[in-house]
């Protein structure tokens, strides 16, 4: 071939081959153009759709809201201001002095709080508001890990929390008589070793009482002989006084020392529990016993498949979700157990006249029993009245808390509460209402629990003992008195109402009163000289409700 054309030919494909690799490149170029182009559309139109739809729910819920009375907001973020300088119960209670019984209040621009005062509605609200706040599952989960009993969503827990209540109720309800008497001897013998110092602290003693109290009643004999308890008890505490704190950060605070030692903690309770429960699986397997043996509830009633220590040791997702239980079980029991104990205390050191009625009235509800070591407190209504008197008073926190999550809340008033918002119970409020509980309603009076009776006569065979206290004795012969079912009143709530009220009430007030009857029969319990006693209710919206901290002396009686 002719060298020149053999050179043209060359030429032409080397050029050819130019053409076709530009046309390429800027093909993939305007390709990768067209795809940033086309992400960049589709995330703004997201966003856009995103920021429409927050912004359509936000003016809905201030379209809602215009709808409920209550304060104006001072300012666009709400009444934060107002409610950092003052405190919220008295903020409530008056504006519903001058809006009337349901009010509303601003939080932040997109969070609303609903207060209701009115006794029907706030039980008509309790039935269809059944979720708890979302702060609260979230603090729950980070101290206790997961939890079937106390989630957030009612969805989650309705059927753990029916099995438990039902477990309660039918199975255990009639041991609450031997565990606690088991418990006190304990109480007694540190309080007795105590007394040494001179006097008790009432926040301390009335959260041991309630941890040991439950802890021998859930866990049994294991629970009594176990040699970690007292750490166990000051860990609990701990991991549950900063869970809402470290709950309130909306992205996890990994930056931060302080959270990964919160973490710690939290990971030792853990390893704490499932000790314990390996102990009472143990001890049960050691006594060839059957979970339902009466040895208190053990383990068992928490862990839904009667799993065993291999099973503990092997599956981990039971494990956890058991410990869970058990912990924040332990946590929401001490809180209202130890309220409740606390303020028992200091009524009766400040009515000591009290103190002596039920005293008598313990020795005659003994006089007669073949075991005087368990005392029947079903023959003691003014000690059950006391109890609930002292609930109502003074009650375990500032505020009842629901939400409804999904749905808006219709009330039969008309009122539409939105979804996601806050629905609050003012408790002082409502349980010391003269509306609801006369006129009386801000004093102590336990007798507003109690109806009279038919009079009985003395009995011929009366010992010495108790014809040391004469006096009381021919008031309460003169005059019989019967229990009242405090629930009656829609106003009393201290236990909560609706799906979402304590499945334990019957429990506690059982064991409260079994308590204290083996106390005051021993002790005398007063107030230290020079103590100062405060009786304004605590008003910290925390997940921990601090107790009273005045010191008490228990005096040895001389039977």
């Amino acid at each position: 071939m002719n060298p020149f054309l053999c050179f043209v030919l060359q030429a032409w494909n080397l050029s050819s081959c130019q053409v076709s690799s530009m046309e390429t490149s800027r093909f993939l170029r305007d390709y990768a153009v067209w795809e940033i182009n086309a992400f960049l559309w589709i995330s703004l139109i997201s966003i856009t759709y995103f920021l429409s739809y927050k912004l359509f729910k936000l003016f809905k819920l201030w379209n809602q809201a215009c709808k409920i009375p209550g304060p104006p907001s001072p300012s666009f973020y709400g009444h934060f201001t107002t409610l950092s300088k003052q405190n919220l119960t008295e903020v409530l209670s008056d504006s519903h002095e001058e809006y009337g019984s349901i009010v509303k209040l601003w939080l932040s621009p997109k969070q609303l709080l609903v207060s209701i005062k009115e006794p029907e509605i706030i039980k008509e609200m309790l039935l269809k508001a059944k979720d708890k706040l979302p702060l609260t599952g979230k603090a729950v989960n980070l101290a206790f890990r997961r939890s079937t009993l106390f989630a957030s969503s009612f969805d989650k827990v309705e059927s753990r929390r029916e099995s438990l209540a039902s477990e309660l109720n039918v199975r255990f309800l009639d041991r609450a008589n031997l565990i606690p008497t088991k418990a006190v001897d304990r109480i007694m013998a540190e309080l007795h070793q105590n007394m040494t110092k001179g006097s008790i602290n009432c926040k301390m003693t009335s959260q041991h009482m309630a941890f040991t109290l439950l802890g021998a009643t859930i866990f049994g004999d294991t629970f009594l002989a176990w040699s970690k308890s007292t750490i166990y008890e000051e860990l609990l505490m701990m991991v549950a006084k900063d869970a809402c704190f470290w709950a309130s950060y909306s992205v996890i605070p990994f930056w931060k020392q302080g959270f990964w030692r919160y973490r710690r903690l939290c990971t030792e309770l853990k390893w704490l529990t499932q000790d314990l429960v390996q102990q009472c699986s143990k001890y049960r397997q050691y006594h060839h016993m059957e979970p339902s043996a009466n040895l208190g509830m053990e383990a068992g009633i928490f862990l839904q498949d009667n799993i065993s220590l291999q099973e503990i040791n092997g599956r981990h997702n039971v494990r956890d979700e058991s410990c869970g239980n058990i912990m924040s079980l332990l946590f929401h029991g001490c809180l209202t157990t130890g309220g409740l104990i606390n303020n028992m205390l200091m009524r009766l050191v400040t009515h000591p006249e009290i103190q002596h009625k039920i005293y008598s009235e313990i020795i005659m509800a003994k006089k007669g029993l073949e075991d005087k070591a368990q005392p029947v407190v079903e023959k003691m209504p003014l000690l059950l009245a006391t109890i609930y008197e002292s609930a109502r008073v003074m009650p375990a926190g500032p505020l009842l808390q629901r939400c409804s999550l999904k749905h808006d809340l219709r009330l039969k008033s008309g009122v539409i509460v939105p979804a996601g918002a806050i629905l609050v119970v003012p408790m002082q409020l409502v349980q010391t209402d003269d509306s609801s509980w006369g006129n009386d309603a801000g004093k102590f009076n336990p007798y507003r629990f109690l109806s009279k009776a038919e009079k009985t006569s003395a009995s011929p065979n009366m010992d010495a003992s108790i014809a040391g206290h004469s006096e009381e004795l021919k008031e309460q012969r003169k005059c019989t008195f019967v229990l009242k079912d405090p629930n009656k009143n829609p106003a009393f709530l201290p236990f909560g109402s609706g799906a979402r009220a304590c499945f334990c009430q019957k429990f506690i007030v059982q064991g409260v009163a079994t308590l204290f009857a083996s106390l005051l029969e021993e002790y005398e319990v007063r107030l230290r000289s020079g103590s100062k006693t405060n009786s304004k209710p605590s008003t910290n919206y925390s997940m921990s409700q601090d107790f009273l901290s005045s010191e008490l002396v228990f005096a040895r009686r001389n039977n």
